[in-house]
């Protein structure tokens, strides 16, 4: 069927309509996985929510902005996939996931999400990318059990000293936001070994050093006066990676400056990579 057709019946409510664009949802998956992502949905189909087994859910792609109260029904759901749809506001249901650990909600219109959110006690991956924050979202301070954290492309332009609290935190990503100074906070979490914050407005890094636990840093795409030093061993992405540390810029100019950054800049599918193997 074509995209084109399910986009019309996705406006027909009828229980018929429904089964055109998912299937007969009747039996549980055997690998206790059920994926709906482009299938033009513009609500999910309460037979969705029966399968109290399920493990995953892909809802990807659609054109969701709600979702029903049936779906907290899935306890043993550990993976939630809602980016790419249309939500503005988290819906409560996924709030009472009790096992959720992976949940994606990049790519949405999301501003800010409720305080419910700090019950998800197992949460440890957490997709917020391409939404519409223009403020950490504070709430994220309470998971606890956080190990990854991806906020690119906002409007962020400071974290939260709570943010300090996660000290699970492994990864995170900070790329394409409104960053005017690296996060003070980032300073005293030495147990962080990742940090991108690549395409902000950073003009200048205090030495990460310090971070005992660090092994990459992103950088690129800020005007930046100097490159943050770094540990041994520590990867850096971005203007004069490949100086030595003790190892005092040039003249700054411009032109010097862009034929560095050309020769260092990650490319997507590397980055992407680098971000699949923190998921």
């Amino acid at each position: 069927m074509g995209n084109a057709m399910r986009g019309v019946i996705a406006f027909i409510p009828s229980e018929r309509c429904q089964r055109f664009l998912v299937g007969d949802l009747k039996e549980m998956p055997l690998d206790r996985t059920l994926d709906l992502s482009s299938r033009q949905l513009r609500r999910l189909p309460v037979a969705a929510c029966v399968f109290d087994e399920l493990v995953k859910l892909y809802l990807s792609d659609n054109n969701l902005s709600t979702l029903p109260a049936e779906l907290q029904g899935l306890r043993k759901l550990q993976l939630l996939a809602l980016d790419f749809n249309c939500f503005e506001e988290l819906p409560a249901a996924v709030c009472r996931l009790p096992q959720l650990s992976i949940l994606y909600l990049g790519n949405n219109k999301l501003y800010q999400l409720p305080n419910e959110l700090s019950e998800l006690k197992e949460l440890n991956t957490l997709w917020l990318e391409t939404n519409c924050f223009t403020a950490f979202p504070e709430v994220v301070c309470e998971l606890s059990n956080l190990k990854t954290l991806h906020l690119g492309y906002n409007q962020i332009r400071s974290l939260p000293s709570e943010l300090g609290q996660l000290e699970e935190l492994r990864s995170i990503w900070l790329a394409g936001n409104q960053l005017a100074e690296f996060p003070p906070v980032l300073l005293e979490m030495h147990f962080l070994a990742v940090i991108d914050v690549d395409r902000n407005k950073i003009r200048y890094f205090p030495g990460l050093s310090h971070l005992q636990g660090l092994k990459l840093v992103i950088y690129d795409h800020n005007p930046c006066i100097n490159a943050p030093v770094v540990g041994e061993g520590v990867r850096r992405v971005g203007r004069w990676a490949d100086c030595a540390n003790d190892e005092p810029e040039e003249d700054g100019s411009k032109a010097a400056s862009e034929t560095t950054a050309e020769g260092m800049e990650v490319q997507p599918e590397e980055k992407n990579d680098i971000q699949g193997q923190e998921a």
